[in-house]
C-alpha cells in the first residue's frame, strides 16, 4: 500500500471519528435537556461505535492509528518507518481539523468556533496520562497476542474511560487539537491543549516502555532483529 493511500486513509479516518465525537456531543448535549449524564452517554456511546466501525475498516489499510501517539509507538515496535511518520501525523491533524468542520456546519454552527469549555488542572492532566497509557497498552498487548480483537477493545476502554477519567479521556493529541475548534459540549479551550497534548505524550511513553517489557520478541526473532 503506497504512503499516499495510507495517509488518506489516515485523514478520512481521524475526520470521521472526530465528525461522530464532536457531533454526537452537539447532539446529545440538543437533546438531553441540561442533564450533563445523558449527554456524556451519548457522545460515549457514538464515539466507542464510530471507533470499531473505523478502526475495522481502515486496520488492514493504515493500521487504523488516528492518534499521533499511536503512531509514534508504532514507529517505536517496529511497525512503521521514520519516513510515513511526518505524513501520518499531517494526516491526522487535518483529518481530524475538518471533522470538526463538519461536524460544526452539520448542525448549523461557525465553520470554526474557539471552545470555551474549561479542562484544567492536575486532575485533568492525570486523567490523560492514565487514558492515553491504558490506550496504548492495549493497542501494544493486544495486538501482539489477539490483533482480530483490537476494534472492539479500543473501542470499549476509550467508552470505558469517558467514565472513568476526569478528562474524559481524550488520549489524543489530533483529537484534542481538533476539539479546540467546537464551541461545544465536546470543545476543550485551546489555552488548555498544551496540558493535555503533553500528558498523552507521557501516558503514551510509558505505556511504550511497559509494552515492550511485557511482550518480548520470540525466541526464534530476536537474534535477527
Amino acid at each position: 500500500m503506497t504512503l499516499a493511500r495510507r495517509a488518506v486513509a489516515e485523514a478520512l479516518g481521524t475526520g470521521l471519528l472526530v465528525a461522530a465525537v464532536v457531533g454526537s456531543g452537539i447532539m446529545g448535549e440538543r437533546l438531553a435537556g441540561g442533564n450533563m449524564g445523558l449527554a456524556l452517554l451519548a457522545n460515549t456511546a457514538a464515539t466507542g461505535a464510530a471507533l470499531a466501525a473505523l478502526i475495522s475498516t481502515f486496520g488492514s489499510v493504515s493500521g487504523a492509528h488516528f492518534n499521533p501517539i499511536v503512531t509514534l509507538a508504532e514507529r517505536v515496535g517496529g511497525a512503521l518507518s521514520w519516513r510515513d511518520v511526518p505524513a501520518y501525523v499531517a494526516a491526522q491533524l487535518i483529518g481530524g481539523l475538518l471533522g470538526t468542520v463538519v461536524a460544526n456546519l452539520m448542525f448549523e454552527g461557525p465553520i470554526v468556533s474557539l471552545s470555551r469549555h474549561v479542562r484544567s488542572g492536575s486532575a485533568q492532566v492525570l486523567s490523560e496520562v492514565v487514558a492515553t497509557f491504558g490506550l496504548i497498552l492495549i493497542i501494544g498487548t493486544c495486538g501482539r497476542y489477539r490483533p482480530g480483537a483490537v476494534p472492539l477493545a479500543v473501542a470499549t476502554y476509550i467508552s470505558a474511560a469517558y467514565w472513568f477519567t476526569a478528562s474524559t479521556s481524550f488520549a489524543n493529541p489530533a483529537v484534542t487539537l481538533a476539539r479546540a475548534v467546537s464551541d461545544s459540549f465536546a470543545g476543550i479551550r485551546p489555552v488548555d491543549v498544551p496540558a493535555f497534548v503533553v500528558a498523552q505524550a507521557i501516558g503514551g511513553a510509558l505505556a511504550v516502555v511497559v509494552v515492550r517489557w511485557l511482550t518480548p520478541p520470540d525466541p526464534d526473532t530476536s537474534d535477527a532483529r
